[in-house]
């Protein structure tokens, strides 16, 4: 089962592509199986020092850690912010949401920078402007400043966010992917509560340095793992992508199976090289793109990112006195549930846990606009109205805990998971790209919506949310415990 290129193995393409971007191989030999045969000093080298699936994950986890940060600082920072610099209300929301613009333009180049620099090179790329837009935050004298530098850390956090759920759902073996998918959102939250808890001790300057350190660590991190197989084999790099799958799967397995599946796959998808519009007429094409770009629209529309954005503030509406400390109580408890669904993942399964999700959201949104309602006709001097207080705060706790068992991890996952080899660059970038216009217009609303009417705005998600039952219990299909190449092959 050897072959020098994919070319030959039926691909319908001879020439070997080179990424554009090489971050390094510190792994692969001239070829792992004669230097294996062989017993020399390159294989005892490598077997030495394998790379274990879990060890890739935590690495490019560093880029949803950085994602996470960015959605948790508007919030612990509204008030010192608004004061340093003199915001009015909008020109704050306005700064919140331009991290969302700056991930639409990062979504939309995401698939092709993937496809031409590879996963890694693609992350590497992402967090130079990561970096570069943390500093001009900390630095900003101005407005100007602080919308540039919050628009540069988006456009890296656009191309995260795909470009992560799709690594590592290409390294993980079906056995693992779900719970490994998970970590994507795990590490997202996890950056959402380092920034509220750093929030309460630090300045907003200092705390947007600190926002920097995860993609600092990331760019040397990203040398010591393996490219993904499934992009070099595609890639026509067939010796680079074995070498990459033995390494991941370990130098005592038999990957020949594996080798072969993906190899099928890749041979499928390249008979015909150029994706046109009339071939998204074809359900393995739309199928899949309406459940990808569906599932990443519903999860925004429940307005989630304006509760983690201006929690401060939706707490301090319920009449809560120490609404910084229940902020960052709300992202550990995002945090510990999100732990779960990580466990979760391979056993209950996607659609199950999305089905329970979003239909804790309906409910918990629905308890919380009732609350904020009929807080509007009490006297605050009320016990009825602490009581409502109390309630808004459950529901708020439960929708949270709804949202992380399935709708904050399973999309991202589905969507890694039955995009088309042939169309995932293209299709990945046009759902990306929707998901953070969503979120966009969902952050730029929420806080003159709050404003408008607590209770309103809270109904409007309820309504939303329910969408997300009908569509997932209509739409989406299992994906537990199934390759790559038989999901996408269902679809045919």
């Amino acid at each position: 089962m050897s072959s020098r290129d994919l070319g030959e193995d039926g691909s319908g393409r001879g020439d070997t592509k080179k990424p554009l971007l090489n971050t390094g191989n510190w792994y692969r030999m001239s070829s792992w199986r004669s230097s294996s045969m062989g017993m020399g000093s390159s294989a005892l080298l490598v077997r030495g020092g394998s790379v274990s699936v879990l060890f890739c994950v935590l690495i490019v986890a560093l880029g949803p850690i950085q994602f996470g940060f960015t959605s948790g600082y508007s919030s612990p920072t509204q008030a010192d912010i608004v004061a340093d610099l003199s915001l009015s209300v909008s020109e704050f929301s306005l700064f919140g949401s331009l991290s969302n613009v700056g991930a639409m333009v990062g979504a939309i180049a995401s698939g092709q920078i993937a496809e031409h620099m590879g996963r890694k090179g693609s992350l590497m790329i992402a967090a130079i402007p990561n970096i570069i837009g943390w500093l001009i935050i900390s630095f900003a004298k101005n407005s100007t400043f602080l919308y540039l530098g919050r628009l540069l850390e988006g456009f890296g956090v656009g191309i995260i966010s795909y470009t992560v759920p799709v690594y590592i759902a290409e390294v993980s073996p079906q056995n693992m992917r779900g719970s490994l998918g998970a970590v994507n959102q795990l590490s997202v939250t996890i950056g959402i509560l380092l920034a509220y808890v750093l929030g309460l001790f630090v300045n907003w300057r200092i705390l947007a340095v600190m926002g920097a350190l995860p993609c600092i660590v990331l760019i040397p991190g990203l040398f010591f793992i393996p490219e993904s197989p499934r992009w070099l084999a595609k890639m026509g790099m067939t010796e680079e992508f074995e070498s990459s799958l033995q390494v991941l799967r370990g130098f005592d397995t038999d990957i020949s199976s594996e080798v072969n599946d993906i190899k099928k796959s890749v041979a499928s998808s390249n008979k015909r090289t150029t994706i046109t519009f009339s071939d998204f007429k074809r359900k393995r094409y739309w199928f899949p793109l309406l459940i990808g770009i569906g599932l990443l629209v519903l999860q925004q529309l429940s307005g989630i990112n304006g509760v983690f954005f201006y929690s401060t503030t939706i707490f301090e509406s319920a009449g809560i006195s120490s609404s910084n400390l229940a902020t960052v109580g709300l992202g550990v408890i995002q945090v510990i549930a999100t732990g779960v669904a990580t466990w979760l993942m391979d056993k209950a399964g996607r659609r199950l846990l999305l089905i329970v999700s979003s239909s804790g959201m309906t409910l918990s949104l629905l308890l919380v606009s009732v609350s904020f309602f009929l807080e509007d006709s009490i006297s605050e001097e009320s016990k009825v109205y602490s009581l409502l207080g109390i309630l808004s705060l459950i529901g708020l706790v439960t929708l949270v805990i709804s949202y992380s068992l399935g709708i904050g991890a399973v999309p991202w996952i589905i969507m890694s998971e039955i995009l088309p080899v042939s169309i995932k660059s293209l299709a990945g970038s046009v759902a990306t790209f929707v998901n953070w216009l969503m979120a966009w217009a969902i952050t730029m609303s929420a806080n003159l919506l709050l404003s408008w009417s607590t209770g309103g705005t809270f109904t409007i998600y309820t309504v939303l949310s329910s969408l997300t039952v009908v569509f997932v219990s209509m739409l989406v299909p299992e994906t537990k415990g199934r390759t790559l190449e038989e999901i996408q092959s269902s679809f045919r």
